[in-house]
């Protein structure tokens, strides 16, 4: 993911310096939603769009010129991953699971590729690319014996106890950097459609609450009780909650990414046209 951050940048770059030269400035406002769906990247999970789950947004959007647009976004969806579903025989035998709600408020500037103005029949469609900063919210829990547990409380890498010195529980509210690629289509004077994909870089590896190594379960239990001891460590391994302390639980040295597709849905409020030389 790192080399896709680097070439969506390089777009950035390049699209920018295309806007710049654009001297047609062109003012509306559109509101809108996000039909669609969320999955994630991570310990539990490394095939994209794998356990997928419904996802809804609601938009407002300034479109400065042709190119360019500003836009405010509230997203919400759930993430999931279950080794059980996974192909690869550690994770088969580590036996983890999670799922989490995702509330995400974020702003983010879009350029189009070429020029686009709803409900003008000149510019009726065109791709486009965006990125931006948010703020979401998560709560990973576990199903275990027909029910959802809550785990960040439980510590199960030992966070907060001095089986992990140094150590904090992770924030449940962190910061993102929203970015993707998308396609915008004229259906009417007012109204557009278009599809959307949208990773978000997060600078966490707690999304589905497995990051570092196994802690000793017994000595769990007593800071945080049971139910602590007994989701730390699922294995289906025989001994390994004897055997496993000090070991990788998940893989520390990469973060977690969350991602938001599907179809997008606008509105246009007003517009006000205007020639302007050496805007965007």
């Amino acid at each position: 993911m790192k080399k896709v951050c680097l070439l969506f940048l390089c777009c950035l770059g390049m699209f920018s310096s295309i806007a710049q030269n654009n001297r047609k400035q062109y003012f509306s406002h559109d509101v809108g939603i996000l039909l669609g769906a969320s999955y994630y990247i991570g310990d539990l999970n490394s095939k994209h769009f794998a356990m997928s789950q419904p996802a809804i947004g609601v938009f407002y959007r300034f479109n400065y010129s042709y190119r360019v647009a500003f836009k405010a976004a509230f997203n919400y969806g759930s993430i999931q991953g279950d080794d059980s579903q996974s192909s690869n025989p550690d994770q088969l035998e580590r036996n983890l699971n999670f799922k989490t709600n995702i509330m995400e408020f974020s702003v983010r500037t879009e350029f189009n590729f070429w020029e686009y103005r709803t409900g003008h029949k000149d510019f009726l469609f065109a791709p486009y690319v965006f990125l931006g900063i948010g703020v979401f919210n998560f709560n990973p829990q576990a199903h275990y014996q027909n029910q959802w547990v809550s785990l960040r409380d439980l510590s199960t890498e030992g966070q907060g106890t001095p089986l992990a010195p140094g150590t904090k529980q992770y924030p449940l509210t962190q910061v993102c950097l929203p970015f993707g690629i998308g396609f915008k289509l004229t259906l009417s004077q007012q109204i557009g459609l278009g599809i959307e994909w949208g990773p978000r870089k997060t600078f966490t590896d707690y999304l589905d609450d497995v990051s570092g190594t196994y802690v000793d379960a017994g000595k769990l239990g007593e800071y945080k009780g049971s139910m602590a001891s007994i989701l730390s460590n699922t294995s289906k391994k025989p001994g390994a909650v004897a055997d496993d302390t000090g070991k990788l639980r998940g893989n520390p040295n990469t973060k977690d990414w969350y991602f938001y597709y599907g179809l997008v849905i606008s509105f246009k409020l007003k517009s006000k046209p205007k020639e302007c030389k050496g805007a965007f």
